[in-house]
């Protein structure tokens, strides 16, 4: 009972607010809905043909033979992309990987391929596309064995086990060349990787858009892992990854059928930057190709294996698994894994959905920052730039003062303790025990008992129509409200407690592209040890 009060105070404070909602805020982009519309099936069946060409991928293949193994494999690609769009600047990313384990058998030269369509407003802000080009045939593998870490390899079923006994270098370099046509892993993500950058390398973009064909996933995500260190060692501002992989089959291996849906991995921790941008890429997708599901499964890939886009959450940045939920154990890491066997219209579905997020996050104002500012205290005056006495009041209309108690310099983050009605510590304000100098959420409870949020713009503002404030239930994986406030950078739900929903803010720019959002998430309290006397 008292959950279901909870619940309805909150609604009725949003249908309060339901005026200031935006209706062109969901209006479909033109320029979108034509990128989506371009990604075209028959282009995309002429790339995999050509990948499966090569006969193999193998990072460990020879790469000095002109038409056969990864070394043709690569340059292909580079000259292929590079053939899109002079405004396209592609590039062979190399490293010279040392030998280490079964898979790296020796030291190998691996290539990356990127192609950087540099950002008009934003340049420095990056959205990565994904796959991985390299292939594997693991040979005498039973079906479903598994192939080690960090690979897209199937568990073992019960009662089998995968060939233990090392393998000669001689073994190894014959089984380099074994037949690895990849159709479906990852021939399908780097196919519409390949695809989205000829598409989107027509149009300009407000922040940067890189076209990603990895190598080395098959050893053990080396080629990723190596792009996501380098990025964060140089600083780069890196939004969101989509990562394609094994995003051609629409049937599985038990015969389960479904071409309408796919599954966009995350990870398993609440809130997290992947999540939100899951989230996103549902929203965003269903809007503009309804016939397509997205079903967001908040695990950082499927149980005990891994993708490209890891290493990137490891590296601190937002990043994403786009993958079929009907795969084939059965062809994976075989010469099985062939154009037949797969589904090329449903590949070409999925690489419309990276169109439509990757397109709308490219030309979206950068998501709002609701923590304080760094030196402020309790985020007055340096959190909100305009709100303190603009304040959007979910019972009082735009434009209200903050209310007592609310004022604002508590609005903007608990400042002193002023809007957190003396709680400092849950309000930002004095530190304490919510630990001190570690930044702190810009939410209060304003006169005790409302919820006030603050934030602050990431970028340009010129481009910014308003902000949209989100709720949900704690325990609801998706936002179930939206309030559109306004160019405010403060906003006050009156009636609302701060304990018993979660909020976000996200940017409006002023075509209706939305950022992703910013939810308010504090940070878990400190373990403090207690001393006692002797």
């Amino acid at each position: 009972m008292q959950s279901f009060r909870r619940l309805a105070a909150i609604a009725t404070a949003l249908c309060v607010s339901a005026a200031f909602t935006n209706a062109d805020e969901k209006a479909l982009n033109p320029q979108i809905r034509k990128i989506v519309d371009e990604v075209s099936e028959a282009r995309i069946k002429a790339i995999l043909e050509k990948l499966v060409s090569f006969g193999t991928r193998n990072t460990m293949s020879n790469p000095d033979d002109p038409a056969h193994g990864v070394g043709a494999a690569r340059q292909w690609i580079l000259k292929e992309m590079q053939g899109y769009s002079p405004k396209l600047q592609v590039r062979f990313d190399k490293y010279r990987v040392k030998k280490q384990g079964q898979r790296v058998f020796k030291d190998v030269d691996l290539y990356n391929v990127i192609a950087v369509l540099p950002g008009t407003k934003m340049p420095e802000t990056q959205i990565l596309i994904s796959g991985h080009y390299d292939s594997l045939n693991l040979g005498t593998r039973p079906a479903g064995a598994p192939a080690g870490p960090g690979t897209d390899a199937a568990p073992a079923p019960p009662g089998e086990r995968a060939p233990q006994a090392p393998l000669s270098l001689e073994q190894q370099e014959k089984n380099a060349e074994l037949p690895a046509p990849g159709a479906c892993d990852d021939g399908s993500g780097t196919a519409a990787v390949m695809e989205l950058a000829r598409v989107m390398s027509q149009y300009q973009f407000d922040k940067t858009l890189v076209f990603v064909a990895f190598a080395g996933e098959e050893q053990g995500l080396i080629g990723s892992s190596l792009q996501a260190v380098k990025s964060h060692k140089e600083n780069l501002m890196i939004e969101a990854v989509l990562n394609n992989d094994i995003i051609g089959t629409d049937t599985s291996g038990n015969g389960r059928m479904g071409n309408t849906s796919v599954s966009v991995y995350s990870d398993e921790s609440p809130d997290s930057p992947s999540q939100q941008l899951s989230r996103y890429a549902r929203d965003v997708a269903e809007r503009y190709i309804p016939a397509m599901k997205v079903d967001t499964v908040f695990m950082g890939d499927r149980l005990g294996r891994g993708g490209d886009h890891t290493p990137f959450q490891w590296e601190g940045y937002a990043a994403v698994r786009f993958s079929t939920p009907n795969e084939i154990y059965a062809n994976q890491h075989r010469a099985t894994d062939l154009l037949e066997n797969m589904s090329v219209p449903y590949t070409t579905k999925v690489a419309r959905v990276n169109a439509a997020v990757a397109a709308s996050l490219a030309l979206a104002p950068k998501a709002p920052i609701v923590t304080r500012a760094p030196g402020a205290r309790g985020g007055a005056r340096g959190g909100a730039t305009d709100g303190a006495n603009t304040q959007a009041n979910a019972g009082g209309g735009r434009g209200a003062n903050a209310s007592a108690g609310g004022t604002a310099e508590g609005a903007t983050g608990g400042g002193r303790g002023g809007a957190g009605a003396g709680d400092g510590a849950n309000a930002g304000g004095r530190g304490g025990a919510a630990g001190g100098r570690r930044p702190q959420p810009m939410i209060a409870r304003g006169s005790g008992y409302d919820a006030v949020l603050s934030w602050r713009p990431a970028g340009p503002e010129e481009d910014v129509k308003g902000y949209t404030v989100v709720v949900r239930s704690t325990t609801a994986p998706y936002w179930e409200q939206e309030i559109y406030v306004g160019k405010v950078t403060t906003f006050t739900m009156k009636d609302v407690s701060i304990d018993d929903a979660k909020f976000g803010v996200k940017a409006i720019g002023s075509d209706g592209a939305e950022s992703l959002v910013t939810p308010y998430v504090y940070p878990p309290r400190v373990k403090t040890e207690i001393e006692t006397v002797q």
